[in-house]
């Protein structure tokens, strides 16, 4: 079976009870479409779960984007023990992804011993924006937050990070003419959507990010036959 999930944001506990409750084996695939890091207390445990996992494929959200670079260079200076260095542009880098909920990844990947900080950074810096997947009769784009400025005559491979992981679409539109083509998004907590925390669907566009860091739910959606998965 084939399963997803989005906007972890460092819940771990909820993570493994998720895979618990779908009865996750080996035979089956799970795309976790962005924002496993920040805001709760585990994201590096829930990074290093999924690393060496052959059959869960991890895609990039805004918050991958925002700390990749940032850690990289905060973990390479603190190890040379160059903290001196830090210029004001770091401090204010800092103070952006302290606001936007980076100090448990912060701190969970400080301490780590470098050999294994390095594999985590290697980890995200691997991971692709979307993936485009077959399920019976039907093709799901996955992608963390949607196809901001969408034209038909645009490929996917042709839009930028932002317009993947940062812009919110409208959820109104179907976007493409075949129905069989879905959209599968996190990013935006369905609560602001329809005023709860369920996964969306509306005109081919499903949006499974339940707020599971903001007092919602965490989802998970099995593609074969649509159903709903909440902890």
């Amino acid at each position: 079976m084939t399963y997803v999930m989005s906007d972890l944001h460092g819940m771990y506990d909820r993570f493994i009870a998720m895979l618990e409750k779908i009865d996750f084996s080996d035979s089956d695939e799970l795309f976790i479409i962005g924002d496993i890091i920040d805001r709760g207390e585990r994201p590096v445990d829930i990074l290093e779960y999924v690393m060496d996992k052959p059959n869960i494929t991890v895609l990039l959200g805004n918050h991958e984007v925002m700390a990749r670079d940032f850690l990289r260079r905060l973990t390479a200076e603190i190890t040379d023990g160059n903290t001196a260095s830090f210029d004001n542009d770091f401090m204010v880098e800092l103070a952006i992804y302290k606001h936007n909920g980076g100090i448990p990844t912060i701190n969970r990947l400080l301490a780590l011993p470098p050999d294994k900080q390095q594999s985590v950074l290697d980890f995200i810096d691997s991971l692709y924006a979307y993936e485009a997947i077959d399920v019976g009769d039907s093709t799901f784009v996955l992608v963390h937050a949607g196809l901001g400025n969408f034209r038909k005559d645009k490929k996917i491979s042709e839009y930028s990070l932002y317009e993947l992981l940062e812009l919110r679409p409208d959820y109104e539109r179907q976007y493409f003419d075949d129905d069989s083509i879905y959209i599968v998004s996190g990013h935006t907590p369905t609560k602001l959507i329809s005023g709860k925390w369920e996964i969306y669907h509306s005109h081919n566009n499903i949006v499974i990010d339940c707020g599971a860091a903001f007092g919602g739910r965490l989802a998970c959606l099995r593609l074969e036959d649509m159903a709903e998965f909440y902890v």
